[in-house]
């Protein structure tokens, strides 16, 4: 059994472990000899990996090591620790394993959250208050939404009747339509009406240069529970 790790040396006396930063794994070679993957890092981290192994048509197992502020995909999942998915594999158990879906938006990736709403003045907001004391947890997560609060009980209702905002959050698709909301994710398109934009993903802020984004199912990995 082979197990690749992703951004953290891990070592185990009786598993074989290759260790290799997030930068390396587009060139990392043998990938089909790796039967799991332990990803460490938070939902960013987790959605950057998921863009290369969709990349490179590789399917593994994942193993989450959440150490990011908020680990959405670990919550939804509730993996166990990283110690115990590796004492099981050393005593050659077979791990439970659960599905998540990811989705594709032009040329990237997201696996539970994407939008120009809200969400995406929040994480703006967040990374600013990304120092000293709040540089880790949740707090400023908090501060932010507090902070926003104003602003978005009088903008949502706008920004949702309107064609050029977006807000996907997966694990609400008990509301599969609200406006410009969406918990589930179909093919869709959506005309920004310019050709610079700036996009929350799972998170993450990027930067889409095109004007129409073009969104749908792209694939699902085996996350170990």
């Amino acid at each position: 059994m082979n197990i690749l790790s992703i951004n953290k040396v891990i070592e185990h006396d009786t598993l074989s472990i290759t260790n290799i930063t997030e930068s390396i794994l587009p060139t990392q070679p043998n990938m089909e000899d790796f039967d799991y993957i332990i990803i460490n890092g938070g939902d960013g981290t987790i959605r950057r990996v998921i863009k290369i192994l969709h990349t490179l048509k590789y399917n593994a197992s994942i193993i989450l090591n959440p150490t990011g502020s908020f680990n959405v995909i670990a919550k939804l999942h509730r993996v166990p620790s990283l110690d115990t998915v590796l004492q099981a594999l050393s005593e050659e158990k077979t791990p439970a394993i659960q599905i998540q879906n990811y989705y594709s938006l032009n040329d990237e990736m997201f696996l539970f959250s994407a939008g120009n709403m809200g969400d995406l003045q929040h994480i703006f907001l967040s990374e600013t208050l990304r120092f000293g004391m709040l540089k880790r947890g949740i707090a400023k997560y908090i501060l932010a939404v507090l902070f926003l609060l104003p602003v978005h009980l009088i903008m949502t209702p706008f920004m949702l009747m309107s064609k050029r905002k977006f807000f996907i959050f997966t694990p609400a698709k008990f509301i599969p339509k609200f406006g410009s909301f969406y918990g589930k994710v179909k093919d869709m398109e959506i005309d920004l009406d310019n050709s610079y934009n700036h996009i929350e993903l799972d998170g993450d802020v990027v930067t889409i240069e095109e004007q129409i984004l073009q969104i749908s199912p792209a694939g699902n990995i085996d996350i170990v529970v």
